[in-house]
């Protein structure tokens, strides 16, 4: 979404849109799938929703890419963070009025050769060795006071890696930027 910014409509279109999304999926089991609203709503793009609740982190799934409108990408990993997120139980229906809801929409992934490229607070980091893989978004570097090598390092941990594992060969990384916004910033 990097060359595209959403307007403040259309943030507050998909913020609702997800808020219902996951009530109509929970109380209901099913929901309908929502129609653009405008281009940028229409156009392909990988994107992730995290759910807070209380301040504390209660889900968050992504990708990386969609061939769906990015309105529907939305509410698939909208509902995916409230259902399916291994780290934490399903969300149940009466928590969802004390959940906050934030969405990253995401640009392309672009791999690099060199660690410099990284801009903590811009860019995510996406690392890939073998078969372990670990992502973390723009917005946690700069919750947490993270310098470039040690938003490096919690990436590679959570990939399952050695902390010092983008060091070394084979270790792919790749970064993308991501337009983030939610009610808590709206």
């Amino acid at each position: 979404m990097a060359d595209q910014d959403l307007t403040a409509q259309e943030k507050k279109e998909l913020i609702e849109v997800a808020r219902q999304t996951i009530s109509l999926k929970l109380q209901h089991g099913k929901f309908e799938q929502a129609v653009p609203s405008s281009p940028a709503l229409s156009r392909p793009c990988g994107a992730f929703v995290t759910l807070h609740e209380n301040g504390d982190l209660r889900g968050c799934i992504g990708t990386f890419q969609s061939n769906r409108p990015l309105v529907n990408t939305v509410q698939e990993m909208a509902v995916s963070a409230a259902e399916r997120d291994p780290r934490f139980p399903s969300l149940r229906p009466d928590e969802i009025e004390s959940i906050d809801i934030e969405i990253s929409a995401l640009s392309p992934l672009r791999e690099i050769k060199d660690v410099s490229e990284i801009e903590v607070g811009s860019h995510g980091i996406y690392i890939t060795r073998g078969f372990h893989t670990g992502v973390l978004l723009p917005q946690v570097a700069t919750e947490y006071g993270w310098n470039r090598e040690t938003f490096l390092q919690h990436t590679c941990l959570k990939a399952g890696l050695q902390p010092e594992a983008w060091k070394e060969a084979g270790t792919k990384i790749e970064i993308f930027d991501a337009q983030v916004f939610g009610e808590k910033q709206d």
